[in-house]
């Protein structure tokens, strides 16, 4: 596939990184050399220096043979002008990311297909839909519900009371409604076979059924929390969302140290009390009564400052923390740590952005990014090469595991003596830079 990316920023040079590795046809676009000079020497792409708004350099960039043309500049209305162009001289399906929430509602649709736009990612939006999750399933780290929920997979850190801690898989395997995905573990994800081990601190990934969430949160020695007080650092775009979504079921706290900002915030997050303050200092969060809160969220512009204040906020006994982290090679120290959920923008559009990938109709595909895994729901083909064996015969390389399948609207788990059929859709747990291995199983 030929993809076009115009935006060399944060979400455009991870996007063009991620896709890089999965054996695609990708140019990355930017009017800043400096920003193209590194990515071009290290990674399996190509670049080229032009203006993402200039007929010339779409053209250079080959959009009129594109299949997915991305435009990721930090300015809305140059990506919407670039998808445009690039609609008109042939490109297939176009992306932009946006910055205004009204451009998302229905009745904007229309106006945005009809200038050449076929998707639109919000991040912020995307990262506060993102946290609500979170919020709602207080004792996991990450929460996938796929096909309205019919499969279901779940991140839990495991402490020292968790009962699962020292069993094998092929222990589980016949006992346990559940199928362990991953397991995350000093830094590193692994697909695990039967003979693994599960250890304290070990972020392990479930699949299980809707049905089978209780007897999972009882036995990784977990409580659910019902959140209502929250305290938030920094009044960003993700916070005014998460106010907007949550609307009256949270009680809403925002402190940020920019007065411009709460002077702003009133208007925009009218059921939340604003406070002007430095939520990095400690008398600070103590005013504004930290240890009474449910939950706090870190969403400064700083990865670190995130991280720290969640560390802080868990010494006052708050139960449920996150952090944005925007630094990836952050996330997996930040994940060994006791900060909760970590939600970052870029793996979040990473995910919408392979989700098109995937499959030409998205309704039948869905993509989950992770920090160097990928969650897959792709719709079986008649004839594809995964329906030929059992699953114990297809012979699957050791970076990915077939998580589960909806067959006829329903939900199950997989194991080594199931048979996939066209029409199935399958959940596929896989390594970074094994998805295109996916796709030539499902074709």
């Amino acid at each position: 596939m030929k993809i076009v990316i115009v935006g060399a920023g944060e979400v455009g040079s991870h996007l063009a990184k991620l896709l890089s590795r999965e054996e695609q046809d990708i140019i990355l676009v930017d009017s800043d050399a400096e920003k193209l000079a590194g990515i071009d020497a290290n990674y399996n792409l190509m670049t080229l220096c032009g203006s993402p708004t200039s007929f010339t350099s779409l053209r250079d960039a080959g959009v009129e043979q594109c299949d997915l043309f991305i435009a990721v500049t930090p300015f809305e209305t140059n990506n919407v002008t670039a998808c445009a162009m690039a609609k008109s001289l042939g490109a297939q399906k176009t992306v932009a990311r946006i910055d205004n929430y009204e451009f998302m509602q229905d009745e904007s649709r229309e106006f945005f297909t009809g200038l050449g736009v076929d998707y639109l990612i919000y991040p912020e939006y995307l990262a506060a839909q993102e946290i609500v999750t979170a919020l709602k399933r207080s004792w996991v780290r990450h929460w996938f519900e796929l096909h309205d929920g019919e499969i279901i997979l779940v991140g839990v850190k495991l402490r020292d009371n968790a009962r699962l801690i020292g069993m094998q898989l092929k222990e589980l395997a016949a006992s346990l409604p559940f199928h362990i995905s991953a397991i995350k573990r000093n830094h590193e994800t692994i697909i695990p076979r039967g003979d693994d081990r599960i250890q304290v601190n070990d972020i392990l990934y479930f699949t299980t059924t809707r049905d089978n969430v209780d007897e999972l949160l009882e036995i990784c020695g977990k409580k659910h929390q019902n959140i209502r007080k929250v305290l938030i650092l920094g009044g960003s775009r993700i916070a005014i969302r998460l106010a907007a979504i949550a609307g009256d079921s949270l009680k809403i706290k925002i402190i940020d140290n920019n007065m411009e900002v709460c002077r702003s915030l009133p208007e925009q997050c009218p059921n939340c009390e604003i406070v002007y303050g430095d939520a990095r200092d400690i008398d600070v969060l103590k005013e504004e009564g930290i240890s009474d809160m449910d939950a706090f969220i870190a969403l400064s512009d700083s990865s670190e400052t995130n991280i720290l204040a969640c560390l802080t906020a868990k010494e006052f006994g708050v139960g449920k923390s996150i952090a944005e982290v925007e630094n990836i090679q952050f996330i997996s120290q930040a994940e060994g740590l006791n900060i909760g959920t970590i939600i970052n923008k870029k793996l979040l559009a990473s995910s919408k952005i392979f989700q098109l990938l995937l499959d030409a109709d998205v309704t039948t595909s869905k993509c989950h990014a992770l920090a160097d895994a990928e969650v897959a729901e792709i719709e079986v083909k008649p004839k594809s090469k995964i329906t030929k064996a059992l699953v114990k015969d297809l012979h699957l390389s050791r970076d990915m595991t077939i998580a589960g399948l909806i067959r006829d609207g329903k939900g199950m788990l997989v194991n080594g003596n199931t048979l996939i059929q066209a029409g199935d859709h399958v959940v596929v747990f896989c390594l970074s830079g094994a998805i295109h291995k996916v796709e030539k199983l499902f074709n």
